[in-house]
């Protein structure tokens, strides 16, 4: 099978959230199923464009029409394709080259995505790969569906077109004048790209695809309802029929506590208990935390942001640190009010707290294989990948039960049976403390309990394989409709 993956960012090339690790993986994955030939489409930036570890050559050059302008598309193509995924980067100096820092929150980011989506597809037509699928991700890619239910593009009459919501609270918006002046669609196509007044490219998307995917099962059955779908509740109740979520996977020979290099000891799941104590006594040394082998260790790798729970950390952890015998470490950035907060409780309990506020994948790794618990209370999660990561090296997560939370980490019994992690039901701060306790209580009481939780927890396969199998059935299901 002939797939077309187009995205707005792809690791290792550029990546700011989780769809750049979907984006390294899944193609990857796709490409191993035999009989397919898989091609990545991502924008050609400024950072990708200086970075002299990517080898890229020239194929041709064409142009876009976007509205009333006629833009460059440089067509390039990666030297040293990876895992048999071959790479094409589309080029144009103003939209992308040229513009340093973070990849997203120019003004012009409609502009320029609607560009990035027709010159996918001119370009797939150049190079003469006419896919059977494209699947395409989040708003950056959303209108690709609609110009191909609108038959801007005769050259796929067969091509199927699947669009999948990595995360729903980004839409594409864009003010009423969008639609003339930059997308030129037929008439007949604006109420689908209508919404509240404005333009809203993912309810496009979500209209004209043939499928419509997210990052887990649990989150897909969520979006039905306001409190998650942050105002697209209708839009894809309307759409269920074709609605359908298959839950992420990680990419495991990155995240394996046996061959990792960025950690001091390498254990597996049937032999990890000195390993896994020295990662823990490395670690704690790191960031100046006493070395205290029976004190669990709490950890939290994240975005620094209000939906990743954090205030309900933010209430709890006095509570915790004066009740229960625990060390807390925190790693991320984001805003500003969450990384005050945990400084400033890192100076009130020097012994027993470290936040380190930067971006650190190298320290993100140690934490996962030297942590005991692994904290992440999220409103809300599409899928989440640190909780597989966490498991993966034998670190127990205690979570909210919601989205790919839910899915991944089914509920164990206070003595660490019948699950692989401790839940909380409902959002609030004293659950979530409750989920804690019970967690270090399994620790601090029954540690061979709390190993056979954590040898449970590494013996999951949280590999892209079985993920994969499942597009494919989709794109099979999509191909014979």
């Amino acid at each position: 099978m002939r797939i077309a993956i187009l995205a707005s960012e792809g690791a290792p090339y550029v990546k700011s959230g989780g769809l750049g690790d979907v984006m390294e993986a899944l193609p990857s994955a796709l490409s191993r199923i035999p009989g397919n030939e898989v091609v990545l489409m991502l924008p050609y930036y400024k950072k990708i464009r200086e970075d002299s570890r990517y080898a890229v050559e020239f194929v041709t050059n064409i142009t876009v029409k976007l509205g009333w302008r006629r833009q460059y598309c440089g067509i390039l193509r990666l030297k040293n394709p990876r895992d048999g995924v071959q790479v094409y980067f589309i080029d144009n100096l103003y939209y992308f080259g040229d513009r340093a820092g973070a990849i997203y929150g120019a003004l012009d980011d409609g502009e320029r995505f609607a560009f990035f989506s027709k010159a996918c597809l001119d370009s797939l037509i150049t190079i003469g790969f006419i896919p059977h699928v494209i699947q395409c991700n989040d708003w950056q890619t959303a209108l690709v569906p609609t110009y191909l239910a609108a038959e801007y593009y005769p050259n796929f009459p067969g091509t199927k077109c699947m669009f999948t919501i990595h995360n729903v609270e980004y839409q594409g918006w864009a003010d009423s004048y969008f639609f003339d002046d930059v997308l030129a669609l037929p008439w007949e196509y604006r109420p689908c790209l209508e919404k509240d007044g404005a333009v809203n490219v993912m309810k496009a998307a979500v209209e004209t695809a043939h499928l419509v995917t997210t990052v887990s099962e649990t989150y897909s059955r969520q979006l039905m309802y306001a409190y998650y779908a942050h105002g697209m509740e209708k839009v894809l109740a309307d759409a269920a029929w074709k609605l359908t979520g298959i839950t992420n996977g990680i990419d495991v020979n990155t995240f394996n506590p046996e061959t990792d290099a960025a950690i001091p000891a390498h254990y597996n799941a049937e032999s990890f208990r000195e390993g896994k104590a020295a990662c823990k006594a490395a670690l704690q040394q790191e960031v100046g935390l006493p070395q205290k082998a029976d004190t669990p260790l709490l950890v939290m790798v994240t975005r620094l942001a209000g939906h990743k729970g954090l205030d309900l950390l933010c209430y709890i952890a006095r509570r915790l640190l004066e009740q229960r015998d625990c060390q807390i470490l925190i790693l991320g950035t984001g805003e500003k009010q969450f990384e005050k907060f945990f400084a400033d409780l890192a100076a009130e309990f020097p012994q027993r707290v470290a936040a380190k506020i930067s971006f650190d994948l190298g320290l993100a790794a140690r934490i996962y294989a030297g942590g005991d618990i692994y904290m992440m209370p999220s409103k809300s999660e599409p899928c989440g990948l640190s909780q597989m990561n966490a498991m993966r090296y034998g670190t127990v997560p205690v979570v909210h039960a919601t989205g790919g939370l839910k899915d991944t980490v089914p509920g164990c019994d206070e003595k660490g049976e019948g699950g692989l992690g401790f839940t909380f039901e409902s959002y609030n701060a004293d659950d979530f403390y409750g989920a804690l306790c019970r967690c270090i209580d399994l620790y601090a009481g029954d540690r061979d309990g709390f190993c056979r939780l954590q040898k449970r927890c590494m013996e999951q396969d949280f590999s892209w394989d079985k993920p994969a199998q499942k597009y494919m059935q989709l794109f099979q299901k999509m191909l014979t409709q």
